[in-house]
């Protein structure tokens, strides 16, 4: 397997939490992870990403201190726990493998992409 997986979206109440799981594949375990999102109307922007061994990690400021993303090498699982979720969170959720072991928000730095969750937060 080479291609992502994703899995866990839903239609959830704002400030409730979600959980996606993205099964990277055998490919993934020396790359990074990051998770992209879509929202109708709007271009692809980058959520978090995960460096190859869990050390680094980022995230946009918009999900800062809201979501948390981890992985388990061994499992080649990457998880995005989403807490406290509001209406603009909805949207397409892509998890992407890099090319390097890096972290990194830059989506030319992913180079297999999965083919997304929809995760949809009402008001």
């Amino acid at each position: 397997q080479v291609q992502p997986v994703e899995s866990g979206g839903g239609v959830v109440e704002a400030g409730t939490s979600l959980r996606l799981s993205c099964a990277a594949g055998r490919t993934s375990s020396n790359n990074g992870v990051g998770w992209f999102r879509r929202a109708p109307g709007k271009e692809r922007e980058f959520v978090a990403s995960i460096s190859w061994n869990g050390g680094d990690t980022n995230y946009a400021d918009s999900v800062k201190d809201r979501f948390t993303i981890s992985r388990d090498r061994y499992k080649n699982m990457v998880s995005l726990q989403m807490n406290s979720l509001k209406p603009e969170d909805t949207a397409v959720y892509y998890c992407a493998i890099a090319l390097r072991a890096s972290s990194s928000s830059a989506p030319s730095a992913y180079r297999y992409w999965g083919q997304g969750t929809q995760v949809t937060v009402s008001s």
